[in-house]
């Protein structure tokens, strides 16, 4: 029983204390006048009265009611309801304020005032509050009551305030048991208060429906959801009734759990402060406020009156797991809107029984009830009793419940369990015996019947409408009761002058009627009814809320299986089958099902007592143990390191008499053993098992040690019914057998706190105890002081950089810290636990003693372990393989022990091709000079004896990273390293244990050395051959006058030491040469260059003639690879007087030839005739790097040329530049800069042929009047933009000569067309673009066009200053930089070589990733650039290329453009002179961009040649005709710029090779059978022995010009970036690659019987150009065997070749079959892809031997010399596939094709092309 109203309270309007606008509440009266002992007086009344504030009115409003909350320290509500009516004011009031009316119109409910108002016009009114206090919320009583005071006074009725009061103070109703009380205050009133059948159950009236209709379902589902996560919660709304309602309905709706956090639903005014609160809240502001709400960050607003929900940006409410959010969705809608089912039939029914508001209510309350059934189901189980008596004490066992219910990743779950409001709920309903409500017997009984109904809405309806009639049961247990009847003031009769003010009440009448009650309730007997109390039904075990499938590891019974027999194998000793099955067991414990199948096989050997293992069994089940564990989260959420820890404490090997070595020693390294809650939750788990097995009868009790290992059986009661039980018997319990059964309890779990204590020793201490990393680097324990537990990964524990010195003599110190870390983790969790069960401070205290002893002990008895585990034999490892080296490659470091892990590259790892899983591979890494390598054999044994080989030069590597990984074999943790290098390999190596940290220190100090020398005289290039001149240092450069390099330095950096300005003093130079000073110097003079003393000024002109010292200068550089090319071109001669003939436009000038203008340019250049030497120094200070226009090509049929330069100088660097240097007295010196720049290229332009002829008159009278007249010439030079890529790329044109991208010529047209400019920028198109990105047909070029366009970076190109006579125009065009070439190689090497297995497998993420580095983009950009120039030079008009710097992007496009221009550079020796003149001697940064010293270390590698290379394939691919070399040989190139094995790509320009002595020294050398120093030397070399950079497709049409289809979806991903050979490491380094030799003839066993030594090609491990060689390279090492066996000498691959060739001709033309290039085109597809076969070792390498069939029936004239031949000759097979399988080789098959088809009549025989002829030859010899 309570009393309805603890409190009268009446409350006035008072005058501001410090007479601001506002006035306050003042509590004119309150009855009782003393607190009530049980119920001390609220305080804050008077600011809830008027949340808006207190103020006077001009006008009567009607009286208001609505009931606020407040909320006392103890956490208990009082319910005030409060009604306000307005009186006349006081003088005295009226003098405060004169009122804010809008203020107070919003306070008043917004109900309008009554024209009507009654009183003088002058007259303010003041409001005036009757409240009451009470515990219960009983609203409709409380209107009711305050209603009838308030008639009593209005209306005049004849009864007095004060009995009605004190018989409202007095009046006791019961509090819930479903009874009902009629009460009357004593004034003809009856009121009927009902009480609500259980007590638990809120009461929610309407206010749940209300919700919802202002909010719609999403919106309230929201807000459910972010009360539940505990986020802020605020309500807008003008009405106070309607705030207090919602925020009642919010509470309902998360029944059973209670809101435990800041609950107001109506907030005054004056405390709108709280809403920065940072806790949890759900409060009710008025509208008026809304302006103060808008402020807040992490608030979410829901505006009643305006039916929306805002959440903030930064908060993040998750949402309620599927399927249960989507199906709460939809029974809600059912419910608010029935008629939403049947809006759609034909004919619907005629009626539909729609709810009243009241069972509405209830039925969406009945929604959320089965929402939390089906959230909350089997919650029981989780449940861990911890004590019964004498309080009982309940744990929450999370991690199982998210486990089992399969809701780990759920984010609503987890943090609703982490939550107050779930503590609250363990803690109140955890409780075994107690009275239960509808929410147990719910989610006891009917969770099968909610599953069941899932889809039939129907059923669903039914079932809520059931529970909805409960809960409305529940509210209103006696519906049919006549209700209450109770006066009510007259219409408007606020509006009639009141007699008189609010009577002030007698207090001591009420407080003596209040006196007489209560004395006689003492006398009364309490009418308490016994609750009923019962054991809460605990309902079925729960099942996952979905059932998802594992995945890729569908547990099949089939590998259960294999884990049941791996471990009987193990334990019966079979340790060979046992080996055999690990690695399938291995694959298998990736499910969760097989993990339990091993912690239950293994219990069961345990109970057989067969825990005592030997040596190799050990190593098996700690093996197995690990694979397990390393896959569980620091939760353990399916209980596998729960179920193993028992075990890590059984199995046990002996090491030594008196030495036993436990597992858990060696599954330490997880990090579920630091984690204190995976800790807590097994504490809670056994305490159980132990209390349930004390209160067991004893005929049910157990041995107690096998207590919570073994599983309970079903008959047996659960430790909640037994707790049960026990609570029911408590209070009949004497008093001492009580005080026996809590001293029970607190033993047992004291005993299990030391138990504990020894565990979490065991797993926590290393079994070598200087291995403390391992603590440090453990989450829990890393941070023991902060008592973090984040999870801790991969990089955090790679980056955790820290080698041991083992003799600092530190070693104690760091024993001593793992001790005191693992004991204070130690004692925080016996803190935790003892605390929270109960147990006594005295027993507390001891355990902390014991603690430290504990620890102690179990490193005393470690320390012999650890002894003795050292002198264990080893395991028998492999033997490491040496790797081969290449001739003065040494070994700079041992191998150390590793494991190669898979990459994320499919292949390795038997990925969708299908090949064996060759990673994870054990073995070692060697560092030498040259490379890294990893050679060994994979882990797995099935895959067979294959060697894995990994390496890359050191010089590539990119990357380096620690990382910290797991062994595959042992699933140990261990230091690995991640080495990234830009030839697409990448080592993630695993270190093996016996490696230690210094070592792998040691490792990576001498990679980064070797990687990053000082000098580049410490590349592997320079110091390869050096071994011949001991000690003798480079010659020192310090002498009187400055170096090249330092001088070199100060003029780049500094323009004002430019020689022509000033005069330098130079010594007479002599390159060092001590690469060869061994030997004689061999013609000496011719290699030196020599520089006079003083250099003056007039040197630099033409006229003078050239000192004898400069001519042997001038010697040497004339044999330079530029010279040879200018003079084919014929491009000017140079010769020995140095006269030049004046007919040629252009001449070279050696004005470079002590690289004094520009450092990175050749010494030879072409520049046009008529410029002065003298001028060039000037002209060049306009470029950057003073790199001024050359010319580099001339176009033989066009007669256009190719210049190229750096860009323009920005205008601030050109000022900057010519204020350091002093003005010329005529004119300004800008202005001579830029005259001179326009001087030079109108030398250009009338050097051209054309433009010589006009000689002199205006350039542009040769044109037509006709097109004068149709295009103006302005007075700017045009510029035309390149801003749409696609649009350009889409518009080419198809010259007269010149063919597109396919094997035949595409049809050829020519006519006149736009102007360029406007069709680079997409205008004025004659016709749509073909498809590919070839042009519209007709031409595109007008016969009015520029004679020289300068292509230039549209930044760069604003300062240039217009051609006002047209002879040049400008091209502005967007590039991008070397940065973004360096972002997007990265990207790329990502997305090749990824690192780690991709999530999602399959071609989708690496296209993704692809397309997200844009390295095809620039491709597709360079490809279009080139084009473009290309159509321009074939056009007639001259190029300049001037982009950047002159290096990069130049090169690579002027380079393009000569390639797809001249055949001669596809041609073997074209190209290599291409790259020699254009890369080498024009200055490519190629050591700067390869970053290969140290200096260049933190620029990064950035691979512009690279990209040429991948540009070249892409016009190799579709024009497989034109090309002298293979596809490999761009490999090969690719790869060996980067890897310094060569000299030739190294440094940046010929200036600095000189200054190192690299340029001239090769004549010299070529006497000496020397180590090859050029990489064009090496090719050549093995050109000659094999046909492996040639390309047998090579049929060239003459002088044709190519033109690539440029689009990205015409771009191929090159090979080179994906393919991998992991038989011998990258096939570049030939030597490497020979295959171990064939046994002579007479050592085989039976030379007669065919000996089958075949092998199988694997496509991702062996390199099949080698193993599998084309037919024609296998046809042509067959005919020189056979030379050689018939005592012939053997003639070279490219004689026999050429003779078959020409043979080929001369047979073609007769049958009149045309050129061979149209036989090989009609044969032969252009894309080459090869098909796996099945091969013998032949004697090079791994090479192809077929049988050749002899074929008696064929009449053919060769069939006796045929049957001559040796039945080991080869047949012919086709080595062109066209199948779209290019890097997966999934069938392997024996082709075979009988040569006798070949020469079968009718056959012509030159359709077979190239190989048929080579077959003749080869059977005719």
């Amino acid at each position: 029983m309570a009393r309805l109203a603890d409190y009268f309270v009446l409350v006035a309007f008072g005058p501001h204390p410090r007479g601001s606008g506002e006035g306050q509440g003042q509590i004119l009266q309150r009855f009782p006048e003393k607190d009530w002992e049980d119920n001390p007086f609220p305080q804050g009344i008077e600011l809830f009265c008027q949340p808006s504030g207190w103020q006077l009115c001009p006008e009567r409003n009607p009286p208001t009611f609505f009931v606020a909350v407040l909320t006392d320290i103890n956490s208990e509500r009082h319910y005030c309801a409060c009604l306000t009516f307005w009186e006349p004011a006081e003088p005295s009031q009226e003098g405060v304020c004169p009122g804010d009316t809008e203020r107070a119109e919003e306070a008043d409910e917004g109900v309008p005032p009554s024209p009507a108002a009654a009183g003088s016009p002058g007259q303010l009114f003041a409001p005036k509050t009757l409240v009451l206090v009470s515990r219960l919320d009983h609203a409709e009583v409380f209107r009711n009551s305050l209603g009838l005071i308030y008639t009593i006074h209005v209306e005049g009725l004849n009864v007095g305030l004060e009995n009605v009061v004190g018989s409202l103070l007095t009046c006791i109703i019961p509090l819930a048991g479903g009874s009902q009380r009629t009460i009357s205050l004593g004034a003809g009133d009856r009121q009927v208060i009902q009480t609500p059948l259980t007590d638990s159950l809120p009461i929610s009236r309407c206010s749940v429906a209300l919700l919802f209709r202002q909010l719609g379902i999403t919106n309230v589902l929201s807000l459910f959801c972010a009360a539940l996560t505990e986020h802020k919660v605020l309500f807008l709304s003008r009405s106070y009734q309607r705030l207090s309602d919602a925020c009642r309905g919010l509470l309902a709706l998360l029944f059973p759990l209670r809101y435990s956090f800041t609950y107001v639903p109506i907030l005054p005014a004056q405390l709108l402060e709280v809403l920065s609160t940072p806790t949890p809240f759900i409060i009710g502001v008025n509208a008026a406020f809304q302006a103060e709400a808008q402020e807040l960050l992490d608030v979410i607003v829901a505006d009643l009156d305006g039916g929306t929900v805002t959440v903030p940006e930064c908060v993040h409410i998750p949402p309620l797991p599927e399927p249960l959010q989507s199906q709460t969705h939809s029974v809600l809608s059912m419910v608010l809107d029935p008629e939403l089912e049947l809006a759609d039939l034909a004919f619907p029914p005629p009626t539909m029984s729609v709810s009243s508001l009241k069972m509405q209510d209830k039925e969406l309350r009945a929604v959320f009830l089965r929402l939390f059934a089906q959230l909350l189901q089997g919650y029981r189980w989780c449940l861990h009793m911890v004590r019964i008596h004498p309080e009982p004490v309940i744990r929450f066992h999370k991690a199982a419940f998210l486990g089992q219910r399969g809701l780990v990743e759920d984010d609503f779950l987890m943090k609703v369990l982490e939550g107050m409001a779930f503590a609250g709920f363990v803690s109140e309903r955890g409780v075994p015996y107690r009275p239960t409500d509808l929410f147990d017997e719910l989610v006891a009984h009917e969770v099968a019947r909610m599953r069941a109904d899932e889809n039939h809405p129907q059923r669903v309806l039914r079932h809520v409408k059931e529970l909805a009639e409960q809960l409305y049961k529940n509210e209103n247990p006696y519906p049919a009761v006549a209700m209450h009847k109770v006066q009510r003031p007259g219409e408007a009769s606020h509006l009639r002058r009141a007699p008189r003010p609010f009577p002030r009440l007698d207090e001591g009448l009420v407080q003596w009627i209040v006196d007489q009650a209560t004395a006689k309730m003492q006398g009364a007997p309490p009418a308490v009814k016994a609750e009923k109390r019962t054991t809460v039904p605990s309902g079925p075990p729960m099942t996952a809320i979905l059932e998802r499938s594992s995945g890729l590891h569908g547990n099949s019974a089939r590998r259960l299986e294999v884990v049941r027999n791996c471990i009987s194998y193990v334990f019966e000793g079979k340790m060979l089958e046992a080996k055999k099955l690990l690695p399938a067991v291995l694959r298998a414990l990736k499910g969760r099902a097989a993990r339990r199948c091993l912690a239950q096989e293994l219990h069961l050997h345990v109970q057989q007592n067969r825990a005592v293992l030997d040596h190799q069994q050990f190593d098996f089940v700690v093996r197995m143990m690990n694979c397990c564990l390393q896959d569980c989260t620091s939760l353990d959420e399916h209980g596998i390191a729960a179920a193993l820890l028992p075990l890590v404490t059984a199995f046990c090997r002996k090491l030594s008499p008196g030495v036993t070595q436990f597992a858990y020693s060696c599954v330490q390294e997880h990090v579920v053993w630091s984690t204190p809650q995976f800790w807590e939750a097994m504490f809670y788990g056994d305490v159980q098992t132990h209390i349930r097995a004390l209160y067991l009868e004893p005929a049910e009790d157990r041995d107690p040690s096998q207590v919570g290992e073994a599983p309970a059986q079903e008959d047996q009661r659960s430790a909640l019914d037994v707790a049960s039980e026990q609570r029911r018997l408590w209070p009949t319990l004497s008093r001492e057998k009580q005080q026996e059964l809590v001293q029970k309890e607190e033993s047992t779990v004291f005993s299990q706190a030391i138990h504990y204590a020894n565990r979490m020793s065991y797993l926590l201490l290393p079994l070598d105890s200087s291995k403390s990393r391992l603590l440090r680097e453990r989450a829990g324990l890393g941070d023991l002081e902060s008592a973090s537990n984040s999870l801790v990964t991969n990089s955090m524990a790679g980056s955790v950089a820290e080698s041991y010195d083992t003799e600092s003599g530190f070693e104690d110190a760091e024993t001593c810290d793992v001790a005191g870390a693992v004991v204070r983790f130690i004692n925080r969790f016996v803190d935790k636990v003892c605390t929270e069960s109960g147990v006594t401070s005295d027993h507390l205290k001891g355990l902390h003693v014991m603690v430290p002893d504990i620890v102690q002990m179990h490193i005393e008895t470690l320390e012999a372990v650890h002894r003795e585990s050292k002198r264990l034999p080893p395991i028998q490892k492999p033997k490491l393989l040496r790797p081969r080296l290449l001739p003065g490659e040494e070994c700079v470091l041992d191998g150390l022990r590793v494991y190669l892990l898979p990459d994320g590259r499919e292949e390795g790892a038997g990925g969708s091709g299908g090949g064996p899983a060759l990673l994870p591979a054990e073995g070692a890494v060697f560092l030498t000079t040259y490379r890294v390598i990893f050679t060994g054999m994979p882990t797995d044994p099935l895959v067979g004896e294959q060697v894995v080989v990994r390496s890359f030069p050191v010089a590539a590597l990119t990357k380096e990273k620690r990382i910290s990984v797991q062994t595959p074999v042992d699933q140990l943790l261990q230091d690995g390293l991640q080495l990234r290098s830009c030839t697409f390999q990448l080592l993630k190596m695993a270190f093996d244990e016996e490696v230690g940290s210094d070592s792998v220190e040691l490792f990576r100090k001498q990679l980064h050395k070797l990687r990053y020398p000082p000098d580049i005289r410490g590349t592997f290039a320079l110091t390869l051959g050096s071994a011949h001149t001991p000690g003798r240092p480079p010659r020192a450069t310090k002498d009187k006058g400055p170096s090249f390099r330092t001088l070199s330095r100060n003029l780049v950096k500094n323009a004002k030491k430019t020689i022509g300005r000033q005069h330098v003093t130079r010594k007479k130079y002599n390159p060092p040469s001590w690469e060869h000073r061994g030997q004689p110097a061999p013609e000496d003079q011719e290699d030196e260059i020599s520089v006079s003393e003083e250099l003056e000024p007039s040197t630099l002109t033409p006229s003078s003639a050239l000192k004898p010292s400069d001519r042997m200068t001038m010697s040497s550089l004339v044999e330079r690879a530029c010279c040879r090319d200018y003079q084919r071109l014929g491009l000017g001669t140079l010769s020995s007087s140095l006269s030049r003939a004046k007919s040629e436009p252009f001449r070279i000038s050696p004005v470079n030839r002590m690289y004094a203008i520009c450092r990175s340019y050749p010494g030879l250049l072409i520049v046009p005739q008529s410029v002065q030497d003298n001028a060039l120094q000037r002209v060049s200070r306009c470029y950057r790097q003073n790199r001024f226009p050359v010319v580099c090509w001339r176009s033989g049929r066009s007669k256009a040329v190719l210049l190229r330069s750096g860009g323009l100088h920005g205008k601030g660097v050109v000022g900057l530049f010519k204020a350091q240097n002093a003005p010329s007295p005529g004119q300004s010196q800008a202005d001579s800069s830029s005259l001179e720049q326009e001087k030079y290229l109108q030398a250009v332009v009338s050097s051209m042929p054309r433009y010589a002829d006009a000689s002199g008159r205006n350039t542009l009278s040769g044109f037509s009047s006709a097109h004068l007249g149709s295009h103006v010439p302005s007075p700017r030079a045009r510029v035309t933009t390149l801003s749409n890529p696609m649009a350009a790329s889409a518009s080419r044109r198809t010259a007269p000569r010149g063919k597109w991208g396919s094997v035949r010529a595409s049809g050829r047209s020519a006519g006149l067309g736009t102007d360029v400019g406007s069709r680079l920028a997409g205008r004025d198109m004659l016709g749509p673009p073909q498809a590919n990105g070839a042009p519209p047909d007709p031409g595109f070029l007008r016969p009015q066009r520029a004679a020289l366009y300068i292509i230039g970076d549209k930044a760069q190109l604003k300062g240039v200053r217009p051609d006002p006579l047209q002879q040049w125009e400008l091209v502005p065009i967007e590039v991008f930089e070397a940065r973004q070439v360096k972002a997007s190689f990265k990207k790329l090497l990502k997305a090749c070589v990824p690192g780690c297995p991709a999530t999602e497998p399959g071609p989708a993420s690496f296209l993704r990733s692809l397309e997200d580095s844009e390295w095809l983009i620039q491709i597709h950009r360079l490809l279009q650039v080139s084009v473009l120039v290309v159509e321009l030079l074939d056009s007639g008009s001259s190029v300049l290329v001037s982009l950047e710097d002159g290096w990069d992007i130049t090169t690579q496009v002027v380079s393009l453009v000569q390639l797809l221009s001249d055949p001669f550079y596809r041609t073997l020796e074209g190209f290599r002179l291409l790259v020699e003149k254009e890369w080498l001697s024009f200055g490519h940064r190629f050591s700067h961009r390869g970053a290969h010293t140290l200096a260049g270390q933190s620029s990064g590698f950035t691979p512009v040649f690279l990209q040429f290379l991948d540009c070249v394939y892409q016009i190799h691919l579709q024009f497989p005709m034109e090309f002298e070399f293979s596809p490999f040989y761009l490999k090969f190139l690719g790869y060996h710029h980067a890897s310094r094995r060569f000299r030739t790509f190294l440094l940046d320009s010929d200036y600095e090779r000189i200054e190192l002595g690299l340029l001239y020294e090769e004549k010299g050398e070529r006497r000496a059978p020397q180590a090859c120093r050029s990489v064009w030397e090496y090719a050549e070399r093995l050109s000659k022995r094999a046909p492996v950079f040639y390309n047998y497709m090579y049929a060239p049409e003459d002088a044709e010009v190519l033109r690539p289809y440029s689009n990205v979806s015409n771009l191929k991903v090159w090979d080179f970036y994906t393919e991998e050979t992991l038989a011998e490491g990258p096939p570049y380094d030939w030597e490497l690659a020979q295959g171990p030799p064939e046994p002579p003839e007479e050592e085989r066993p039976d030379a007669g019987a065919p000996q089958s030594r075949r092998r199988v090609v694997w496509p991702c491990y062996d390199s099949r150009p080698r193993a599998q060689p084309d037919a024609i390279s296998r046809l042509l090492e067959e005919l020189q065997r056979l030379e050689t066996e018939l005592g012939r000498p053997p003639e070279r691959w490219k004689d026999a070749w050429d003779r078959v060739k020409a043979a080929q001709r001369l047979e073609g033309r007769p049958d009149g079959r045309g050129t061979p290039s149209s036989l090989l085109a009609s044969s032969v597809p252009h894309h080459r892809r090869s098909l796996g076969v099945y091969l013998q070792e032949g004697p090079v390498g791994s090479t192809l031997s077929l049988s050749l069939d002899s074929d008696q029936s064929s009449g053919s004239t060769a069939s006796g010399s045929r049957q001559a031949a040796r039945r080991s000759t080869s047949t012919l097979y086709s080595q062109f596939q066209t199948a779209e399988s290019e890097n997966r080789c999934e069938r392997h098959l024996p082709l075979r094709l009988d040569t006798s088809e070949l020469w079968r009549p009718g056959v012509p025989r030159a359709s077979w092309g190239w190989s048929a002829a080579l077959g003749e030859l080869l059977v005719v010899s």
